[in-house]
């Protein structure tokens, strides 16, 4: 496991963790559910600033062993940099962060860019650019459409690269992809096979909200790509235009045999929006947050975590490789760190 070469807090990281733990826990559990007992208690049990061993997954044929949690920093640090939180989570275990385009997540690559460079050897670095092409989910791509996907993501590349201040990312995705016939275009490939001949990255995925059962399936029969983010729930698919359960999906266990044939061709699966649905949208969470609990076994019901880490922990252990979280503050990187660490001794494997 690659390991963070100094220790960005010197002497006094300890001593930092101890006393930022308790406020920082039990605030982020405050927001999310705006229970002030559970926030109460999260504060407490965060006290001793102990922090459980990561587990690792190697993440499809990229063969890269990653940490089952994914630094998420496209939204994070979209306004401000945040070093000390990023070397926090380098510190603990974390060793794969993923950003995107300026043109989505404002300023969040030039922010990554140091801490990147200085860890370059110790970390898999990911970044996504869009295609840009209004085409309906189920439509089939023009010749045309697919060359101004393929040269618009190109250029997205560069500029990603530009803001990061680097020549090479480990891994680029075609981000908010929900089209099939443009995850099968030759045009992508054609622009993917240029990218790995000049240097700017090792292997390609996707980022999908929408359709994504259709779009893996897609991504399964190219041979293309390493990796897909996948907005998935205990409940099944997530829909983030409808900010819902998509209509119609069956529980994420019913979807586990398409996850598994994905792993099994060579795709890293990345979860993400694993509990989006539980915090809603107000400002102190009008989400359910027992949404998921029908499909969790008694072991996780009972399981000393929030029902955050619940979702998380359930999807790491259902067909999931890492998941991605938006790692937003220390509570929050603690929260998600924990899950992600301690799931496969909470949540039954289907």
């Amino acid at each position: 496991m690659p390991q963070a070469k100094k220790s960005f807090f010197g002497t006094n990281r300890r001593g930092f963790l101890n006393t930022l733990s308790m406020a920082a826990v039990g605030g982020a559990t405050l927001i999310k559910t705006g229970d002030v007992r559970a926030a109460t208690q999260d504060a407490q049990q965060a006290g001793d600033g102990v922090w459980p061993k990561m587990t690792y997954r190697t993440l499809g044929r990229t063969n890269f062993l990653a940490s089952r949690l994914v630094y998420g920093a496209g939204a994070s640090l979209s306004r401000k940099p945040n070093d000390k939180l990023l070397e926090t989570a380098l510190e603990a275990g974390v060793n794969v962060f993923d950003v995107g385009t300026s043109r989505y997540y404002g300023q969040a690559e030039r922010h990554l860019g140091p801490f990147a460079k200085r860890h370059r050897d110790d970390i898999f670095l990911i970044s996504k650019g869009m295609t840009y092409i209004d085409i309906d989910e189920d439509a089939t791509a023009t010749v045309e459409q697919a060359k101004q996907a393929a040269k618009t993501w190109t250029m997205l590349l560069d500029e990603s690269l530009d803001q990061l201040g680097m020549d090479h990312v480990d891994a680029y995705y075609q981000m908010g992809a929900s089209n099939p016939s443009l995850i099968q275009a030759d045009e992508m490939k054609a622009a993917y096979d240029a990218a790995k001949a000049a240097g700017k990255a090792d292997y390609f995925g996707v980022s999908t909200h929408q359709n994504a059962a259709n779009v893996l399936s897609a991504m399964i029969e190219t041979g293309w790509y390493s990796l897909a983010m996948l907005a998935i729930t205990p409940a099944g698919w997530y829909d983030w235009n409808n900010r819902d359960i998509q209509a119609g999906t069956t529980e994420m266990k019913s979807i586990r045999p398409l996850l598994d044939k994905a792993r099994a061709s060579g795709i890293g699966l990345v979860g993400m929006k694993a509990g989006r649905l539980l915090a809603g949208q107000g400002f102190l969470g009008r989400g359910n947050p027992r949404a998921f609990d029908e499909f969790y076994d008694d072991k996780l019901l009972r399981a000393n975590l929030s029902h955050f880490q619940r979702s998380y922990a359930y999807v790491l252990e259902n067909g999931l490789d890492v998941v991605n979280a938006d790692i937003q503050s220390y509570g929050i990187l603690r929260e998600n760190f924990v899950a992600a660490a301690k799931s496969s001794d909470v949540a039954a494997t289907a």
